[in-house]
Order: structure tokens, then C-alpha cells, then sequence
């Protein structure tokens, strides 16, 4: 016998699909009760806002993330290793891409996120420069100092507004929750700093995302 799914669990899977199809600012409580087929006080019960669905996903967004960024220091990193890393990542924000595809107005109207979020783009940046220092160490890639600044920044940007910008291009038709294209695109990033055989592994890594 297949086990109930609780209604708590229900309102905040279909929320998540909600605000990742139509925007979270598009949702309101009644559009949620109405797609549940249940009344908005039951809603209210579990909720008292959607401002409570929206943190408590979050909640699930910083648990995920925050476990894939715990990237050990004393490790060597190998370039297929980073690329499953962004695969897994790209993933991550795909499953949550409400709060990229308008994330400035999100934050803005949850101020109590604000900060959570910049601790985990920090994160973002220290796991990239954790990587890079990595390949550098082991002679794959060579960095100055400047380029691993802008390097680490532009690699954080990226997965930040990817998803954005990948709804809105529409890249050859692709969905827009696939994660290829981006973790394609990251790769390149780091192609300047690559020997020639790193290279050519990165160009046959990055095969398999377009």
C-alpha cells in the first residue's frame, strides 16, 4: 500500500513547482489551495503566509547546496571531478530555480533570506577557489593572483543568473532546467588557464553537455 503523502509535504512540492513555472511572484496562497484542491485554511494551517513556503523551501535549497560546497582543502581535484561538481550544482539550482530567475526581487521582498543567500554565494566563491588552487597545485592550470579573483567571481556569477539567462535565450530549444549548457559554459571558463592535454580533456568533458 502506497504510503499518504502529508499535506504539508503536498503544499510545498506544488508550491515548488508553482513558483518555478509561473515566478514565485505570480503565486499567491489561493492559486496553491486551488492547485492542491484544498481549502486555503487547511493551507493556513501549515502556513501561515507564503512567505513561510518560500523559507522553508529555502531551507531545502541551503540544506542541498551547503552540503555539495563543503569541498575538502587537502585534496587534489581533477578536472572531471569539478565537472560532475557543476553538473550536481547546476541540478541544485534547476530543482530551486525560482530564486534565479528573479533573485534580486525575491530577496528583496524576503529580507530574512538576504543574508543566508550571500553566505552561500560566499561559499560558492571559496569552493571555486578551493578547486582552482587544486589544479593549480597539481600543475593542470596556473593562475596570478588577479585572475583567480575574477576567475572565482565570474564563476559564481555564472551560476547565479545562468538560469535566467538560459530561460530567457531558449538555447537551441533545450530545456530550460537542463543543466548541460551551463556546465558547459563553466568549463570554458577555465580553458585560458589550462596546459594544451588539459585542454583537450576539458573540450571532451564538455562534449557531453551540449
Amino acid at each position: 500500500m502506497a504510503k499518504k503523502i502529508k499535506t504539508k509535504d503536498r503544499i510545498l512540492t506544488t508550491s515548488l513547482a508553482l513558483f518555478n513555472t509561473v515566478g514565485e511572484p505570480n503565486v499567491t496562497t489561493l492559486l496553491i489551495s486551488d492547485e492542491l484542491d484544498i481549502s486555503p485554511g487547511n493551507l493556513y494551517y501549515h502556513f501561515k503566509s507564503k512567505g513561510d513556503i518560500v523559507t522553508v523551501l529555502f531551507d531545502g535549497y541551503e540544506a542541498e547546496v551547503g552540503e555539495l560546497l563543503a569541498v575538502p582543502e587537502d585534496v587534489s581535484i581533477t578536472l572531471e571531478q569539478i565537472s560532475f561538481f557543476l553538473h550536481i550544482l547546476f541540478e541544485t539550482v534547476a530543482r530551486y530555480r525560482f530564486l534565479y530567475q528573479d533573485l534580486v526581487n525575491v530577496l528583496s521582498r524576503y529580507d530574512s533570506l538576504q543574508t543566508r543567500f550571500r553566505r552561500i554565494l560566499n561559499r560558492k566563491r571559496q569552493a571555486f577557489r578551493i578547486m582552482c588552487n587544486s589544479l593549480n597545485r597539481q600543475g593542470i592550470a596556473q593562475f596570478s593572483k588577479s585572475e583567480l579573483d575574477a576567475l572565482c567571481e565570474q564563476l559564481t556569477l555564472t551560476t547565479c543568473y545562468w538560469s535566467s539567462f538560459d530561460s530567457l535565450a531558449k538555447l537551441n530549444d533545450r530545456d530550460s532546467t537542463d543543466p548541460g549548457r551551463g556546465v558547459y559554459q563553466m568549463l570554458h571558463l577555465l580553458l585560458p588557464y589550462l596546459s594544451a592535454e588539459e585542454r583537450e580533456e576539458v573540450m571532451l568533458l564538455s562534449q557531453d553537455y551540449l
